[in-house]
């Protein structure tokens, strides 16, 4: 977790619930700042979480908890898209009548400039736009415009024009990347001074690093909020956020009521006191969806034999990581977490170590050192530690490197960096589609010289096409039994020991209503929902 530091706390927040002349406002902390609070360049939950309740997509996640709110619903659209053309043409009509904070109307050609803009910026949300016709030839000259999409203000209507069918497409563009702002917004970073907003709050105050504050969107009760019915209009009349840098006096601040709410979760080692005192009336404990592994470099000896990878399969015993995860674990063995389209357990690798010595036994090695990667986050290092240990029960010969948990996925994600044998990982989603974790992860689309997110290297080619097959497709009942045999076939090829579903804790003061909270599996805590009592 993260290491002791002095609290940065922004100044202009007093701290603990307030209110002046009836208008109340909420005191909430993060434990560590977002990457940006500009809805082109976000990528982490940090910043989704802060922008869920300001800029507005035009399509969005549903504001529900759990499974529900992993549905695709309209945002600033009227309707979900028409899809023509085999999948390679989506159409949109945007909502009348819909403003921005600054008091801009919101127009179709909008959303183009925003395209343009997370191209431009180089943002990390780039790939999901770039099969866009013309996008890629804009990407690389950052100019001309994207012929593929096609707007007319008049009407409202946005039509998008596809190089080839892209199955996740409705999911990206409910995604904060294709949040539309004002077409003058400059293609810069403006965590600084935030773009304005169309949802019920915008940010008006931000110092990077430190915090920053909410307050009611002037065009949202005038304009959009009877547009938009779907989303929660908020309770309070502004939101301050400080960053906290120790996580444990977040704890001890939200317990005496100086904060409201913390948006990481509390350390493991605090975790079970919270339980027992206020699991229901200031502690939830929700399940992100996710899924954490051990990765098995397929194209090096001793894990190119599949007999060690399945070997270790039944070597790791679940419990143990449960224990070292401090309960914030739910035991698994396959790739698909529970909350997706497509999953269906199975479990094929019951603990079992003494088939696991037989395995190696069978497969006899002749290169058993093995180098484990880790970060030196807790409890991630332990983790680590404990598989190291697992792999020298089994008769391999592993030696242990931890590395800053800020550069550890640059580190394992570039092939120049050497004995890149095994070690700890997870995924979270990008959006709740099972392709997000087949298609980076276990095919050749993952494997590059710098920036690879399949680290254990695993690419065949019957796998790879069926792969592809499905990215062309809508989900259906079909494509989720086809993704539910994938996840089994792949896992018999065991590249990953998978070990956990990640749950999570959101802690609140006694001052909020913790029953009314909403917590989106894409978007984390939605800010309109936090209620004082």
């Amino acid at each position: 977790m993260a290491a002791f530091a002095a609290v940065a706390v922004l100044s202009l927040a007093a701290c603990g619930s307030s209110s002046s002349g009836g208008e109340e406002t909420l005191h909430a902390a993060y434990n560590s700042a977002p990457d940006y609070l500009d809805p082109a360049l976000s990528f982490t939950l940090e910043g989704w979480t802060a922008m869920y309740d300001s800029y507005i997509p035009l399509l969005t996640f549903a504001h529900r908890d759990g499974a529900a709110g992993t549905t695709v619903v309209p945002g600033l659209a009227k309707a979900l898209p028409q899809i023509t053309d085999g999948g390679r043409t989506y159409t949109l009509y945007l909502r009348p009548g819909l403003h921005y904070s600054s008091g801009q109307p919101v127009r179709a050609s909008d959303f183009k400039h925003e395209i343009e803009r997370v191209l431009t910026l180089n943002s990390a949300g780039s790939p999901f736009y770039t099969e866009i016709v013309g996008a890629e030839r804009f990407a690389k000259r950052k100019h001309g415009g994207i012929p593929g999409i096609v707007t007319d203000d008049r009407s409202g209507r946005i039509v998008i024009h596809l190089e080839r069918p892209r199955a996740t497409f409705t999911d990206e563009l409910a995604l904060l990347f294709a949040a539309p702002v004002p077409r003058g917004t400059p293609a810069e970073d403006l965590t600084a001074h935030p773009p304005p907003a169309t949802g019920p709050y915008e940010i008006v105050e931000s110092q990077p690093g430190r915090g920053w504050r909410y307050v009611r969107n002037p065009a949202w009760s005038r304009y959009n909020a009877a547009h938009l019915p779907q989303i929660p209009g908020g309770n309070v009349a502004a939101i301050d956020v400080s960053v906290v840098r120790n996580a444990s006096t977040e704890v001890s601040d939200v317990e005496r009521g100086e904060f409201d709410w913390m948006q990481n979760p509390p350390p493991p080692d605090r975790l079970p006191a919270l339980k027992q005192k206020y699991s229901g009336t200031q502690l939830r404990i929700f399940h992100q969806p996710s899924v954490f592994y051990f990765w098995m470099n397929t194209r090096r000896p001793p894990f190119d034999d599949v007999r060690v990878r399945r070997a270790v399969n039944y070597a790791l015993d679940p419990r143990a990581l449960e224990r070292i995860y401090a309960g914030t674990m739910t035991a698994t063995q396959q790739v698909l977490p529970p909350q997706l389209p497509g999953y269906h357990h199975f479990e094929l690798y019951p603990h079992n170590l003494a088939k696991a010595r037989k395995l190696i036994a069978e497969a006899d090695p002749k290169d058993r050192s093995v180098t484990v990667w880790t970060d030196n986050a807790h409890p991630n290092d332990e983790a680590g530690e404990y598989y190291e240990g697992v792999l020298r029960e089994i008769g391999l010969q592993p030696k242990l490197k931890v590395v800053n948990a800020a550069n550890y996925f640059s580190l394992i994600g570039n092939a120049s960096t050497p004995e890149l044998d095994t070690g700890w990982a997870n995924w979270l989603e990008d959006y709740p589609h099972p392709l997000d974790y087949f298609r980076p992860q276990l095919s050749s689309a993952g494997i590059a010289a710098v920036g690879a997110t399949n680290w254990a290297h695993f690419a065949q080619p019957r796998f790879d096409a069926e792969i592809e097959r499905l990215a062309g497709e809508q989900l259906g009942p079909r494509q989720e039994a086809a993704y539910a045999r994938l996840d089994r076939e792949i896992m018999k090829q065991a590249p990953w020991a998978p070990f956990g579903n990640l749950s999570l804790a959101t802690f609140v003061s006694s001052a909020v209503e913790l029953d009314k909270m909403v917590i989106n599996p894409v978007y984390g805590v939605d800010l309109a929902t936090l209620s004082l009592r």
